[in-house]
């Protein structure tokens, strides 16, 4: 990952984000951010295309929600229609929601996304890679407000850890180590295709592909090729 000078401000924070190498690292700088800041939780979501079914689980990159929270929800509610997700199609400006709060249609009787959720107050910011991938930082608890210092201290510093997740995290993963022999054989397996089939197309021995793949179910933490197409699936390493 290229380093950054002197011109990046991150002041207290630099330390910290360069000596971040994974996801572990980025966990615990998120976590401690979100409990220095009066939060409980954080969640890094992915956005899509406004008018795409999301399912809050599946958006989550990085999070330190209870354990099942997100697919519970899920089961619950749709995500897309949350006064929150629409928000994020409104405006990049980041907002504070709390308990009680409606959508700008006041009175409107639908739950909030907090009522749905289980907490009190949410804060999101909106962030994107360096591509343009949008991204929001969520962080949420049972704190009543956020003071102006505080909110323009905890959006500086999310960025900031964000830009170094990104780079040295998810940037990575587009391909998870994979070659691009080992991304091209995943290609055809999500196919359908067989390793015969396979060796055929790409021009090696049958061995030749089970030894790529696997090296790939290894390298994708995997144990069988429907989990291995499902992984390689949710992490855009194919389409």
């Amino acid at each position: 990952m290229i380093a950054l000078n002197e011109h990046f401000r991150r002041y207290d924070f630099e330390s910290d984000l360069e000596k971040a190498l994974n996801r572990v690292d980025f966990f615990r700088i998120f976590h401690t951010m979100a409990l220095r800041y009066g939060f409980e939780h954080f969640g890094v979501l992915q956005l899509t295309n406004e008018h795409e079914t999301s399912l809050l689980a599946q958006r989550l990159t990085l999070h330190d929600l209870p354990a099942g929270l997100a697919e519970a929800y899920d089961k619950r509610h749709r995500f897309n229609d949350s006064d929150l997700f629409k928000s994020f199609y409104v405006s990049t400006i980041s907002t504070v929601w709390r308990d009680g709060d409606r959508a700008a249609d006041q009175g409107s009787p639908h739950e909030s996304f907090l009522d749905q959720i289980g907490f009190d107050m949410a804060l999101s910011v909106p962030v994107h890679s360096v591509a343009g991938t949008r991204f929001v930082i969520l962080f949420l608890g049972d704190g009543d407000d956020i003071g102006r210092t505080e909110h323009f201290e905890i959006c500086y510093e999310a960025a900031c850890a964000f830009d170094y997740f990104h780079r040295q995290v998810l940037a990575n993963k587009a391909g998870m180590g994979l070659t691009p022999r080992e991304t091209e054989i995943l290609r055809w397996i999500s196919y359908g295709k067989t390793a015969s089939e396979i060796a055929l197309i790409v021009s090696v021995s049958e061995h030749t592909v089970n030894s790529h793949t696997a090296t790939i179910l290894k390298k994708l933490d995997v144990v069988n090729r429907t989990q291995m197409v499902a992984k390689a699936i949710r992490e855009q390493i194919i389409q």
